[in-house]
Order: structure tokens, then sequence, then C-alpha cells
């Protein structure tokens, strides 16, 4: 048996990583809307090493593909296939999260909910190794 909480307040971790570097750029938001993703985008850019250029894969959630999303002149987006999360590497990152460090709690308050996933993901980039290792893809790296 495992603990319920049937409160409904929650927290977004807006993630993404690297897989090549074993490097990660997130923040934990209140919502999923287009001023939400624009602000990752902006953390994404800045993790980003001068002159170089990102490609993010993106599955097709309204917030992610709209016209009105602001993105930053060093980031491509790329998006992937409708019904196809297997195809994003970030995916088997939140898998693992929530096997580690997300699932079966019960929390205080929604501050709570905000440090614990701030916690999950602090850990997560301070373990490069397994970045590379969850989001490795043979088929997207580049010759």
């Amino acid at each position: 048996s495992a603990p319920k909480d049937q409160r409904t307040k929650s927290a977004y971790i807006f993630g993404a990583i690297c897989p090549e570097h074993g490097k990660g750029a997130g923040l934990v938001l209140p919502f999923c809307n287009t001023q939400t993703m624009t602000l990752h985008l902006a953390e994404i850019a800045l993790a980003i090493a001068p002159g170089a250029h990102a490609v993010v894969l993106m599955d097709q959630a309204g917030w992610h593909m709209t016209g009105k999303l602001d993105v930053p002149s060093n980031i491509s987006i790329i998006a992937l296939p409708a019904k196809c999360p297997e195809l994003n590497p970030v995916e088997n990152i939140w898998q693992f999260m929530r096997d580690n460090w997300l699932s079966n709690r019960v929390f205080t308050s929604h501050d709570n909910i905000v440090d614990h996933c701030c916690e999950a993901w602090n850990k997560l980039v301070d373990q490069p190794w397994r970045i590379m290792t969850i989001g490795h893809r043979k088929w997207a790296r580049g010759s």
C-alpha cells in the first residue's frame, strides 16, 4: 500500500537535458501554459554554451507548439510525432524521478511540494552520468 493525498495542489517541473554533456536546465512552476514554457525556454537559453545552438525535442502539447511562444535565438524546437513519448529522452527522466524521488509521498503544504520537486531536480543535475545514461539516444547524435 502507498500513502495517498487527496488534495489538489501541484507544481510542475519544466526540465530539459543535454545527454551529450550530462547537463540539465529546469524550473518548478505552478502552471503549464505558454507563459511558463517561455520562462523555461529562457532558462534553457541561459544554460547553452556561448556560441552554441540547442535543439529541443518536444511533444505536441499546445503550450509547446503555439506561435505565441517566445523562442530564444539559440534554440530550435523539433516537434516529435504525436503520441510517441518514447522518442523524448526527458520522458525517461520523469519516470526515473518518479520512481526514485517523487512517488508515494504525502506533502505537508504547497511549499513542501515545490521544495521536494526542486530537491529532486537538483539531485538529477548533480548526477551528470545519470542524465547521460538515461537520455542518450543513438538516433539523436550528430554525425
